[in-house]
């Protein structure tokens, strides 16, 4: 794969996909957020809950709960789209997301309706797209799908996760 001389491997991969990492989420002014979105330990970066964002960092719909409100299909593009989001805050706290070298677990976290059951198949939205950027030797990852009654915001998906990472060489 021809890699555009400009970017690191991941970013170009994005670029030849159409994706963009979106800016720092966009919360209503009411809404404190009293934790920061990714904490870094030595080798390893916990990431918080991130939902699905538009690439001003505004929450990205559709809204409500996978079953009635929200489609299958359109909560496999939210799980996408968190992806992206987890990516972002990512870049911005480790400046260059070549330093990931292992995606180790994820929690995906679905807004359900009374008797959905799919949750697997909607953060297989991230999962593929975690895959399709970094390889499976990176990316592989170990995961729960829950369904939840509820998430912030009427955010169809949430999901955190923990990545390996390469240390800042001095």
């Amino acid at each position: 794969m021809e890699q555009d001389q400009n970017l690191p491997g991941i970013e170009a991969k994005l670029k030849k996909l159409g994706l963009l990492l979106p800016e720092p989420v966009k919360v209503p002014p009411e809404v404190k957020l009293p934790f920061t979105m990714v904490r870094v330990l030595g080798t390893r970066a916990i990431i918080s809950g991130h939902g699905p964002q538009n690439p001003d960092g505004t929450l990205a719909g559709p809204f409500g709960k996978v079953g009635t409100e929200v489609t299958l299909e359109e909560a496999y593009r939210s799980a996408r789209l968190t992806a992206l989001s987890i990516l972002g805050s990512l870049k911005r706290e480790l400046g260059n997301l070549e330093r990931i070298c292992n995606w180790v677990k994820v929690l995906g976290m679905v807004n359900s309706a009374p008797g959905f059951q799919q949750q697997p198949a909607v953060i297989n939205g991230f999962s593929d797209l975690i895959l399709e950027l970094f390889g499976l030797e990176i990316g592989r990852h170990a995961r729960s799908a829950v369904g939840m009654a509820e998430l912030p915001f009427n955010i169809p998906v949430e999901i955190e996760a923990e990545v390996e990472i390469k240390p800042v060489k001095p």
